[in-house]
């Protein structure tokens, strides 16, 4: 696949990720909906970005960026200034 994100934005594939207390209990759907950020692997970065590269493993704001097909693979297009943490 051959894509340019163009300036800060982002192209990540969101991870679905099962969220345990410390003591090892699963949240719920609903509780872990609660949480601000989501994690998300680094597909593309933009021409203008240059701390985050692709394969970062990075936790975003939940609110942030938005839903696309490309090539029939479903994909988020956050900004740059929505990456909170990379791992």
């Amino acid at each position: 696949m051959h894509m340019k994100p163009i300036g800060k934005y982002i192209v990540i594939k969101r991870i679905n990720e099962e969220l345990k207390t410390e003591s090892g209990l699963i949240l719920s759907a609903q509780d872990a909906s609660e949480f601000r950020y989501r994690k998300g692997e680094v597909v593309k970065q933009g021409t203008d970005v240059s701390v985050i590269n692709s394969g970062d493993l990075i936790y975003y704001d939940k609110s942030a960026g938005h839903d696309m097909l490309i090539e029939d693979n479903p994909y988020t297009v956050i900004q740059e200034r929505d990456v909170v943490v990379v791992l």
